[in-house]
């Protein structure tokens, strides 16, 4: 019994560690679980929004034109004789940009854009959505070098103007232009510098936003897609942009161009744009209607982009009446025409096959600039 007892009591010491280590085993297990259910399951990482401005630029981008023109220089000097000198001129392609600031038609861009020696202007403009038109230069302020472009088009985007005396240096701008003949770009910069007036008024922004050739006349914009300043130049010994451009501000822009606006309306008449013929007689009209009774001014040609052209009046139509005059010979068309302003609407009346067809029709610009010296 006493040799039982005592194989008993060696082999109870390992089972009785055995189940106590199994518990410990056991309880430490049941722990490590409920450690996993009190632990916060981990948050899924969320994107960081990006910082954009595409609404700003979207805002803007529409009131940004291109604009080609042909400058007409001269190109060399040369002595035929001793006593005289022939000056060879060259035409010179220009390219630009401009901001449509009125949904009448009217463009601000740099002068430099347009300018020539003999202020002989060929411009056309392209907007962002393709449509292309010729563009009549009507007024011009040398001193501030800004010009003021007309075009006939309908659906016009004017920009949004900004305050700019609550700009200061270290906000977020964006030049929006057509540098280099590639299409619109946008480049984005700060504020670098504000030359101010004595009136504490914004005459010049400085900006590292690239200006390139090709964004002179275009839009300096603010993040809400308001219009700061017209870029005009750059500050650069290679020629190529360093970082430091120039642009004129909106308010004194605007305010310059309203006054050149206002100067071109009151000096130019109201504008057409047809080309005529003689007037209709008996006899004529036989030839061209198999009529005898049709009296008008047979429009031969009409402008592109011009008043008659935008009214609906073609080439082939025959005038009939201007406002309320009968039109019975070219003087009539005339006169009636030069008492309207640029942006007056007249009815054109029109005999086309057979009928007669009324046309309202709103005056664009002849050939009539205003110069601010």
């Amino acid at each position: 019994m006493d040799r039982l007892a005592k194989i008993f009591n060696y082999l109870s010491w390992p089972t009785v560690c055995g189940v106590l280590i199994a518990v410990v085993v056991i309880q430490y297990q049941q722990l490590e679980r409920l450690s996993l259910l009190s632990t916060p399951a981990p948050e899924l990482s969320q994107p960081q929004p990006t910082l954009s401005f595409s609404s700003a630029i979207a805002k803007a981008s529409p009131s940004v034109v291109s604009i080609n023109a042909t400058s007409l220089n001269v190109g060399s000097v040369a002595r035929s004789t001793v006593d005289r000198v022939d000056f060879l001129l060259e035409e010179r392609a220009s390219l630009g940009s401009g901001i449509i600031i009125d949904p009448d038609g009217f463009i601000l861009t740099n002068l430099h854009v347009v300018d020539t020696l003999f202020d002989a202007f060929n411009t056309e403009v392209t907007l962002k959505d393709g449509r292309r038109t010729p563009a009549k230069v009507v007024a011009w302020d040398k001193a501030n070098d800004l010009a003021i472009l007309h075009i006939n088009l309908d659906d016009l985007d004017a920009i949004e103007i900004a305050d700019v005396s609550k700009l200061e240096v270290g906000d977020v701008v964006f030049a929006i232009g057509y540098p280099r003949n590639i299409g619109q770009s946008v480049s984005q910069g700060i504020v670098s510098a504000i030359t101010r007036n004595p009136d504490q008024s914004a005459s010049i922004l400085q900006t590292d936003a690239a200006i390139n050739p090709g964004n002179s006349g275009g839009a300096l914009i603010d993040t809400y897609g308001k219009l700061l300043g017209v870029n005009s130049s750059i500050f650069s010994e290679s020629g190529n942009f360093e970082g430091i451009g120039f642009a004129t501000p909106s308010s004194l822009a605007i305010t310059a161009t309203m006054d050149m606006i206002s100067g071109a309306i009151a000096a130019n008449s109201g504008y057409l744009g047809v080309l005529t013929g003689e007037a209709l007689n008996k006899q004529s009209s036989e030839l061209f209607f198999g009529v005898s009774n049709i009296r008008g001014m047979l429009v031969e040609n009409v402008d592109n982009g011009g008043a008659a052209q935008r009214a609906g009046i073609r080439a082939g139509d025959v005038i009939t009446r201007v406002g309320n005059t009968n039109v019975i010979d070219g003087q009539n068309i005339v006169t009636e025409i030069r008492a309207k302003k640029p942006g007056d609407t007249i009815e054109i009346e029109v005999y086309r096959e057979g009928k007669t067809v009324a046309f309202p029709t709103t005056l664009g610009f002849g050939q009539a600039v205003i110069i601010d010296l």
